[in-house]
This record gives C-alpha cells, structure tokens and sequence, in this order.
C-alpha cells in the first residue's frame, strides 16, 4: 500500500513511535535504579528492603539530574549528529557540477511532487546502500554510495532516493535518529552500571564473606542480582525497540517510492541489485539500520532491523503490481588492478535494465522476456494508477 496518503495510519505510526521513545526515556531510569542499587550493595551491609528503599530513595534525588543529561544528550545529537555521522562514514556533500546525474535525479523527483530537496552526499565505498539523516527540513540530508551510483541504471536510482524521501516525508528518519540516540544513552549508562559491578566485584565478594562471619544483613548478593537482571532487561528491551522503529518502516517507504516513481519494477530491481551487498564499512549498526539494506542477520529474522529482500520484493510484486526477475548477478567493480585501471568507467550493468550508462531507463520485462534487447514495457500502474501531470 501506499505510504503517501495513508495519513491515519502514517500518524497512528507516529504515536507508536513517540510512545517507544517514552518507553526508552523510562529506560533511562531503570538503569539510574539498577545503579543506585548497585553502589548501596557494594556499600552498605544491610538487607535486601533495606537497600531496595535506599535505591529508590537515591532514584528520586537523582531522576532531575539524569533528564537533564539525557536532555542534554539529545540537544547535542540533534544539532551535531549529521557531523558525527558524516566523520564516521567520509560522506561529502555534493553540488549538481560535481554529480551532475545523481543531483538531476533527486532534484527532479522533488520537483515534480513538490518536495523540498533535502541535502545530497556522497560516500566512497564499493558497498551498495543509502540512507536518510535529519531532525528537520534544514538538517534532511541522503547519501548515496558510490557502489549504488556506478551499478545502479537512472530508474534504480530514482526509486532509491524515492525510498529515502519516503522516509524523510513520514518522518521515520527523525523517529529514527531520536531512538538511536536514546539507545546510545542507555547503553552508555549500562556500559557504567557493569563496569562498576565488574570493577568492585572483588571487593564485594570479600565484603560479603565478612557480612557471613559478622552476622551482617546479607541483601548485597540478591541486590546485585535484581540490578544485573534490570541491567539486562533495559539493554535487550531498548534494542528490541529499535528494531520496532524500524522494521515495519521498510515496507512504507519502499511503497511511498513506488507511488513516487510509478515504477515498482525499478525498486524491485534496485533491491535485488542491493541485496547482500549494502554492508558500510566501519558502519556501526545503529547506522546500518537507517540503510535502504542492513545485511546484518540474527537469529531467522528475530533481531533482523529490515525485512529480508525477499518479503520485500514479494509485498511489491502483490500490491503494486511489480515483476521480480529474482537475484541478479554483478559483476565485480573495476579496480586500479583491473584491466584498463584509471578508467573511471562504470562496470556494465547485469540485469533486464541494461547498462546505466548510454542506455535509456526503463522498467523491466516480465516472464521470460527480462533482459531480452526488446524495449521492456512502460511502467505498470499498480495500485495509485498513472503518473499524474
């Protein structure tokens, strides 16, 4: 379906972001209160109520300063979170004099729907993936690999950046980067809470067999337990909700690019090109999760943050109509050590769309006719029907 238009189910969205986002400040708390616990258990020979109202105590005297920080962290990520990102990955922005081709695609698909172009960059890896960054309409920014620009044909690439804005439109990309950075915090603070535990462990056993020979109250061990399981479950839940954020999102955003583009075709092919080849390096996996891909699997697609490529593909061919030509081929990109090194000449596209270089755009055949030298088709309709003029 389509995510344009579907406003009641775009906001109810939203609300379910904006309640996990709560749920992760909550967090937050959980783990002040996990820490609490543990430094009156390293310190204080009492018994297991006793230390639990002491933690709590020490929860409320420390809850203003723990919003404030987590506050704080926030303002810091919102206004310089696009630079941290971009030093982590190398992107760079671009002008239409340096990328002339990428820049006209973009500037076009925002020109012909009325939607603010947003900032376009660029990274240099071999890797095929983009991804969406941003708080607001002045902050939007894609980047693009140069992997997807030099083996993706014009077609792929608009219903790429279609996904993108699709993103940025619904406002998945701000949920997006608020959930990561509230993560962070709680890992940052989780991190703390287990190094503290790890680094007076010792101590603490040689406390607690002293409490065993003096008689004394005996709640440290239960106590740390209670704080290493609190630990535990802010950790595993603030992940579990990213993966909430994320996940469903996928399947809007590649609908929203279909209704872009009026071309299901090409984002079923961009994603077939894509598909286990879109690994960042250096990426770290809060980045990956922003990506059109992340390749990185858990268990089945337990811990996935994307659906697979498959059920992707497989909801596009249902509900807009698309053909899927199954996994496509590349070739190896062309090296320094390669024949005819110092060409800055893409690698021939495989595939029913062609070369991305001197060829026309087009949607792919169906059946068997894909890849066939005969002009494919025009774009099929699927659920929005004809491009509008």
């Amino acid at each position: 379906m389509a995510a344009y238009g579907l406003y009641t189910h775009i906001q109810s969205n939203r609300r379910r972001s904006i309640a996990l986002l709560v749920g992760l400040f909550l967090l937050v708390y959980v783990l002040v209160y996990a820490g609490a616990l543990t430094a009156d258990a390293l310190s204080i020979d009492a018994d297991l109520d006793t230390l639990l109202r002491l933690a709590f105590a020490n929860l409320i005297a420390a809850a203003p300063y723990a919003t404030v920080g987590t506050a704080l962290w926030v303002v810091i990520a919102y206004y310089f979170h696009q630079s941290m990102i971009d030093a982590l990955t190398g992107g760079q922005e671009v002008t239409r004099k340096e990328q002339p081709r990428l820049y006209n695609i973009l500037e076009n698909l925002c020109i012909s729907r009325g939607i603010t172009m947003p900032k376009l960059k660029l990274m240099e890896t071999d890797a095929l993936n983009a991804f969406a960054t941003g708080m607001n309409q002045k902050q939007y920014s894609i980047t693009v690999t140069t992997g997807l620009l030099d083996r993706l044909n014009d077609a792929e690439i608009e219903s790429v950046l279609g996904h993108e804005l699709t993103h940025i439109r619904n406002g998945d990309v701000r949920m997006m980067v608020i959930a990561v950075i509230i993560a962070g915090a709680i890992g940052f603070v989780a991190e703390l809470v287990a190094r503290l535990w790890f680094y007076n462990g010792f101590s603490f056993g040689r406390s607690r067999s002293n409490e065993r020979e003096e008689g004394g109250g005996g709640g440290g061990g239960i106590a740390i337990l209670i704080a290493i399981g609190l630990l535990v479950l802010a950790y595993v839940l603030s992940f579990l909700i990213r993966l909430a954020l994320s996940r469903q999102r996928e399947y809007l955003a590649d609908a929203g690019s279909v209704e872009l583009t009026q071309n299901p075709d090409a984002m079923i092919s961009a994603l077939r090109k894509i598909e286990g080849r879109g690994e960042l390096p250096g990426a770290t996996s809060a980045l990956m999760e922003m990506c059109v891909d992340n390749p990185r699997e858990g268990f089945g697609e337990l811990f996935d943050t994307h659906p697979s490529v498959e059920n992707r593909v497989a909801a596009l061919v249902k509900y807009a109509g698309g053909h899927d030509p199954g996994p496509i081929a590349l070739p190896e990109p062309v090296t320094d050590t390669d024949d005819g090194a110092g060409s800055n000449e893409p690698p021939p596209q495989s595939g029913p769309w062609g070369s991305a270089e001197g060829e026309t755009d087009a949607a792919p055949a169906s059946g068997d006719n894909a890849g066939s030298a005969d002009p494919p088709p025009g774009p099929s309709p699927g659920p929005w029907g004809p491009h509008s003029t």
